[in-house]
């Protein structure tokens, strides 16, 4: 089973729009142990969850505010596991496997997952595609 190996702290930016990683933190893929993993470093910006208004009704409160959330963001912005280019189906494949792995104790989390991972194959491609830089955080 893969894992996230630190707990997710992040702080609110100057606009108070966005937030940003406060601690570096990681996450195996596919087990526990796995050689292959992602380290998000400190001062990466996230948005947590964009999900789409029509969307977010289905979904409860924790669905936006979660440590898959800025791990996807990660891989859309950076396109790479570990120094390999990846694809928009491989990332959107790990944010579902992270969602699994930490929603597993919500009695919806299977639900929000599938939701979300849907979400991400239907409108990611939107995001996918753009460059981002260092403006984010701020």
């Amino acid at each position: 089973m893969s894992s996230f190996t630190s707990p997710l702290i992040v702080e609110l930016t100057s606009s108070g729009r966005n937030w940003k990683v406060a601690r570096r933190f990681t996450y195996r893929i596919g087990k526990k142990h796995s050689r292959t993993f992602v380290s998000i470093p400190t001062g990466f910006p996230t948005d947590f969850a964009s999900i789409p208004k029509f969307i977010f009704w289905l979904l409860p409160w924790w669905a936006k505010f979660n440590k898959p959330s800025p791990l996807h963001d990660y891989l859309y912005r950076n396109k790479m596991i570990m120094g390999k280019p990846i694809t928009q189906k491989k990332a959107d494949d790990v944010f579902l496997e992270a969602m699994l792995i930490d929603f597993r104790h919500h009695k919806s989390g299977r639900f929000v997952a599938y939701t979300e991972y849907l979400a991400v194959r239907v409108f990611g491609h939107l995001a996918w595609g753009i460059k981002r830089g260092k403006a984010d955080a701020r």
